[in-house]
């Protein structure tokens, strides 16, 4: 296989599969490949328990903290995720305590890029995730919560028990979409040169201009691969959750 590929990249110089017969660039596929997926997972859960703890606030009784709630979501819906990460990471970035190494010279940041772009691209989409996990709550009936009320339960236990597990049934269709566009964001990682697929990509082309078509190429694979997982897996989970009356 790999002589295949040699005599492919003397052939036509312009698919250089470099990657699959050099170990060392094939190496920085695979390592790009595992840290979008890692990015991607962390990024994808982050987002999601804002967007739950986020709606729950959004109904509190506090002005405050309902004020607080509303400037978030205004801040993160209505500027660019790349602008985000950049401001994270050059502005919020200059406070973050460091660590000294064992050297006793060098020192790291406690928060390094890859942690800066979890954050940045988890309160983006959790901005989303809140206003989503919010329409579904406004679709379970009032007489829903006021029997669980009547039953005893408190605020905080009606919508962990009640509201929630309904709500979450209604916004499965929309949280869908916005965890695959999610997905899809984690490549603006590379601005801030975060190890993931499409930044090993650019350094193997920057190296071989002749691979950049098959590593372009490769990207577009890939990504299909993981945002189709990841709808077959939401698919499947809008199918198992399902209740008549509630939801698509």
């Amino acid at each position: 296989m790999e002589d295949f590929f040699r005599e492919l990249a003397e052939e036509a110089p312009r698919w250089n599969f470099i990657w699959m017969y050099e170990e060392r660039q094939q190496d920085k596929i695979l390592s790009g490949i595992w840290m979008t997926i890692k990015l991607s997972v962390a990024c994808v859960v982050l987002s999601v328990i804002i967007g739950i703890v986020g709606a729950w606030l959004q109904g509190a009784r506090s002005r405050i903290v309902r004020a607080i709630v509303q400037g978030y979501i205004q801040f993160f819906r209505n500027t660019p995720p790349f602008v985000q990460l950049l401001f994270f990471y050059f502005a919020l970035g200059q406070f973050t305590p460091v660590v000294t190494g064992d050297d006793g010279w060098t020192q790291y940041p406690i928060i390094t890029n890859v942690g800066w772009a979890i954050i940045s691209l988890s309160f983006f989409a959790g901005a989303f995730n809140v206003e989503i996990f919010r329409a579904g709550i406004e679709a379970v009936p009032n007489s829903t919560q006021e029997a669980a009320e009547s039953l005893g339960f408190t605020r905080l236990q009606t919508y962990k028990e009640v509201v929630l597990p309904l709500a979450f049934r209604v916004s499965l269709p929309a949280l869908n979409n916005n965890l695959v566009n999610l997905v899809k964001t984690t490549t603006q990682a590379l601005a801030l040169a975060v190890p993931e697929l499409l930044y090993q990509s650019v350094t193997i082309w920057n190296d071989y201009p002749s691979a950049q078509y098959p590593t372009m190429l490769l990207v577009w694979v890939v990504y299909i691969l993981l945002v189709g997982i990841l709808v077959l897996g939401m698919h499947r989970w809008e199918r198992g959750m399902r209740i008549p009356g509630y939801g698509t």
